[in-house]
């Protein structure tokens, strides 16, 4: 079997953009293949200077594709479906943080190119009922820049993108964190703002 999905890695490779796209569907709909789509897409990039925002486009549409069909997925199963993955343990934690944080636990890791949970949260989101006009925009919104430095990157830095992205990954924590306690800080602000004019325009 490992056989056959790394042939099916390299075939992908081989198509440019398409495979970009491709494999951001299957690994986005919870079917990961070797290597992943950041290293497709720097590979690409790598190759072929040419198509490498191409297939950054690509990998921003295949991400959102895949995640949708997993978000629709939960959603038709509800509470019940997401409790096969947080029953226990870490996925009862990713749960809680999803309850707490919102779409926050969808937006960091789907931006930040260093591996965090995201299946969850993505069933989390359909499962629990949010929009899918919400979870559409802020995937987009973080898959967007992503995909598009990574493909820079791969343009500029060829085959030593990953190792400069993993002698980072330091700083790639500390500001998945930052960007995490900005972003969480502005939507507790934004809803008090809300809260305090609604008891406004009430009296």
């Amino acid at each position: 079997m490992g056989a056959r999905l790394k042939k099916l890695a390299d075939a992908l490779a081989s198509w440019g953009p398409a495979g970009v796209f491709l494999l951001a569907v299957l690994d986005s709909a919870g079917i990961p293949l070797p290597g992943g789509v950041d290293a497709l897409l720097i590979f690409v990039s790598m190759v072929d200077h040419s198509a490498a925002y191409r297939a950054a486009g690509a990998a921003v549409a295949g991400s959102i594709i895949g995640s949708l069909v997993l978000f629709f997925i939960a959603r038709k199963g509800g509470e019940q479906y997401l409790s096969r993955y947080t029953s226990s343990g870490r996925g009862a934690r990713l749960k809680a943080w999803f309850l707490e944080y919102g779409m926050l636990t969808v937006f960091v890791p789907a931006c930040v190119p260093i591996p965090m949970p995201l299946k969850v949260f993505i069933i989390s989101a359909g499962a629990l009922g949010v929009s899918p006009v919400t979870f559409t925009l802020v995937l987009a919104v973080a898959r967007i820049p992503r995909y598009f430095v990574l493909a820079w990157l791969g343009t500029k830095l060829g085959d030593q993108t990953l190792p400069y992205l993993k002698s980072h990954v330091g700083a790639l924590l500390a500001f998945s964190a930052l960007l995490f306690g900005l972003l969480y800080l502005l939507i507790r602000m934004l809803d008090r703002k809300h809260k305090i004019s609604q008891l406004t325009e009430s009296e």
